[in-house]
């Protein structure tokens, strides 16, 4: 696969942590010794304010023998109790009793599809002792269920702001993630390929087979395995995300061809190439209008690297320009190089677009909704809605929360985020809920995918 931002071979090749470093951490781990280690002491999701926003003040990696490991253990919400929601708005129950959902997409007449989605089988992407603690890590944090791999349709008949109508629109998928329509065909990325199925208004089920449209960087290893999607205003371009098959390329550059990107589909034609790259794991995907004589423009959140620090490397929100390089795996946030890479590339260095915003190291930042046509308080009238997973590898935690990035006109002002939903964490640590996918419903309320706590929140403004 070629194009413009497309990663250059021979970019990367980084050697693995010593085994006995995992052995270590496989003792510890499976003791309970590194797992929830921040207590009440230090309070959760606490970020150094110096390193978010539009210049973020980065400090110098750390390297360490061991990383860092503090799992939230996942233990689900207890009756009665929701999260916190901000000031002037509620938040309530839309749906509960759902599989691990993962990702949102509102449909034109009002119904809410919800991928019910986890990790395909992966067996050689962590493989042997370092694999065997990566998922012992992962089932504490409530990551590990066997994929549903379905599309299940929510509809609230009665605007009542809870669901009173569900069924299964589309089963038997491999780990689908984002959804698009397009006039009558709705398409869905799985894991391994884009499909498109017949879609007529109001539907309830579908039952003819998709149609495969694209195929997706996969396989055995598929390290960061969802893939998203966005259509163009005028629906003739489908951008699709596809994240890098490692941390930092430790797998060597060609387990990367067409990954660490942002595809562009051409749907009229098929031609496909990849849009940006240099983004290590970009998620959601929003449009900010066009303004004037100014086109409209493609935004995404990003999960950035591993293992140099807790205040490394910050998530980010950007904007993305087609043919941009923005640095992985050789730098990040500009110029700031990343040693572990070797051979260095400073000519790719010299190339990489600093992005725009700062979220936070270790948030896991994956949901991304546009600020437009909300009705939330006058505060979140222009900017966009992060949910944000939160980390299992800092201290004290990350993320756990949705928050607000204030724009003034189509760029992000320079203020900090804004809380718009906390409380997914208790006071011990533990994850009552870790928010995912987030959307607007047509009455302006913000959807919010729990995949621990496996319901979907709304957050609407007070009356």
């Amino acid at each position: 696969m070629t194009g413009p931002g497309s990663l250059r071979p021979g970019a990367a090749v980084l050697a693995s942590k010593p085994l006995a470093a995992w052995a270590v951490l496989a003792v510890l781990t499976g003791a309970g010794l590194l797992a929830g280690c921040s207590g009440t002491s230090v309070p959760h999701g606490a970020l150094n304010e110096a390193g978010l926003g539009l210049q973020p003040q980065l400090p110098a990696p750390q390297h360490s023998l061991l990383p860092t490991v503090n799992i939230a253990p996942a233990v689900g919400w207890p009756a009665g109790l929701t999260p916190q929601a901000a000031p002037g708005t509620r938040v309530q129950a839309f749906a509960e009793g759902l599989d691990h959902p993962r990702w949102l997409y509102v449909l034109p007449n009002g119904d809410v599809l919800v991928a019910e989605s986890n990790a395909p089988p992966r067996p050689d992407d962590v493989p042997g002792l370092k694999g065997w603690v990566m998922r012992m890590i992962m089932g504490r944090a409530g990551a590990d269920t066997p994929s549903a791999n379905r599309i299940t349709l929510l509809r609230d008949a009665d605007g009542d702001g809870r669901v009173d109508q569900r069924s299964v629109l589309l089963s038997g998928l491999n780990s689908p993630f984002g959804m698009a329509l397009v006039g009558d065909w709705l398409y869905v990325a799985n894991t391994d390929a884009v499909l498109r199925f017949p879609y007529r208004r109001g539907d309830l089920q579908i039952n003819q087979p998709g149609t495969p449209v694209l195929a997706l960087p996969a396989g055995a290893i598929n390290h960061h395995w969802t893939k998203n999607l966005i259509a163009s205003a005028d629906g003739r371009m489908l951008y699709i995300t596809v994240g890098s098959n490692s941390n930092v390329a430790e797998r060597g550059i060609a387990a990367e061809d067409g990954r660490a990107s942002i595809w562009m589909l051409d749907l009229a034609s098929g031609a496909h190439r990849v849009f940006a790259s240099g983004l290590r794991n970009p998620n959601g995907m929003a449009w900010v209008p066009a303004q004037g004589s100014a086109p409209a423009v493609l935004w995404t959140a990003v999960n950035e690297r591993d293992e140099l620090g807790d205040d490394l490397v910050p998530d980010y929100l950007t904007s993305v320009r087609d043919g941009a390089f923005y640095g992985w795996p050789n730098s990040y946030f500009g110029a700031h190089v990343d040693a572990r890479v070797q051979p260095p590339r400073p000519d790719l260095v010299a190339r990489a677009t600093v992005p725009d915003y700062a979220l936070g190291a270790h948030t896991a930042s994956l949901g991304l909704a546009a600020a437009a046509g909300n009705q939330l308080p006058t505060v979140f009238a222009n900017g966009m809605f992060v949910g944000q997973h939160g980390s299992w590898n800092r201290r004290p935690h990350s993320g756990y929360k949705v928050v607000f990035v204030p724009f003034e006109g189509s760029r992000p002002s320079g203020a900090l985020p804004l809380d718009v939903l906390t409380g997914f964490l208790d006071a011990d640590g533990k994850a009552r809920g870790r928010p995912v996918g987030v959307a607007l419903d047509l009455q302006g309320a913000l959807l919010v995918a729990d995949d621990v706590g496996n319901k979907v929140w709304r957050v609407s403004a007070k009356r």
